[in-house]
């Protein structure tokens, strides 16, 4: 089975990101960057195994995973790498600030949100996510739109936080040019062609919605009540993150094969 085998590659490749192989401090400090370089190589991959032209047709399902994946690299490069104002890993510090100052933290109060944090996060919940959309595209539509949730519900997270603060996040220019229109237009185009119900809609946000209840509860429980360790706060956004793969488990009709497979 071609897609059995794609996963024990997809699993080597996220085994190779998380275990201590003697790489976490490269990839710790460079995951970004490797996201970035890694964007192009995902579209070439695309085109260059593909047995068919490439078109945004209604039931593309990988091919609107692949689109939503890229579309989050750059978002990563704005706000994790360099953001609107040419600040340097801007985003992980901004955090901080803001929970620590929502929590009235004294002075000299460490840091809840780590590098390994911040790795693991975007990894898994948007990485894993996405290739596990890609993967399932053609026998299963719910994690395609669970990567449409992530997206979404993150442009709503990072506008809320600019009204909240009033001013400019990391990541909130690539929120609302990138991720708010093509959120919408393909829930509406899904909706549209009949290839998604409301009710998958909907557990798609309530999925995406508990995935950031997940990541900013957990990291507080984590990083500064310390009452969960943070191997097992990393363990559960993986969890979660296969979750989508688990639940409402119908094909997309008249789907196509994803980009690569025959």
């Amino acid at each position: 089975m071609a897609e059995n085998r794609a996963f024990i590659f997809l699993a080597l490749a996220f085994a190779m990101l998380w275990l201590p192989l003697g790489q976490h401090e490269f990839l710790l400090a460079g995951w970004m960057k490797l996201g970035t370089f890694m964007a192009p190589l995902l579209v070439f991959l695309a085109f260059a195994f593909s047995d068919r032209p490439l078109r945004l047709s209604d039931n593309d399902i990988g091919l609107y995973a692949l689109i939503l994946w890229i579309a989050y690299i750059i978002h990563q490069f704005e706000e994790h790498w360099v953001d609107l104002f040419g600040q340097v890993y801007a985003f992980k510090p901004y955090v901080n600030m803001v929970l620590l100052d929502l929590m009235r933290a004294p002075a000299g109060t460490p840091p809840p949100l780590t590098d390994a944090g911040v790795f693991v996060i975007n990894t898994s919940l948007v990485w894993l996510v996405a290739a596990l959309a890609i993967l399932r595209s053609r026998h299963h539509l719910f994690p395609a739109l669970c990567m449409v949730s992530i997206v979404l519900v993150n442009a709503v997270s990072h506008v809320g936080m600019a009204i909240i603060r009033g001013g400019y996040n990391p990541g909130l220019l690539t929120a609302i040019v990138l991720f708010f229109p093509l959120s919408l237009a393909i829930y509406h185009r899904f909706l549209k062609a009949g290839i998604a119900s409301r009710r998958e809609v909907v557990a798609s946000v309530g999925w995406g919605v508990i995935a950031h209840i997940i990541m900013f509860a957990g990291l507080l429980a984590a990083g500064y009540f310390h009452v969960i360790p943070e191997m097992g706060y990393f363990a559960l956004l993986v969890i979660w993150s296969v979750v989508p793969c688990l639940v409402l488990r119908n094909s997309p009709p008249g789907a196509v094969a994803k980009p690569g497979e025959g």
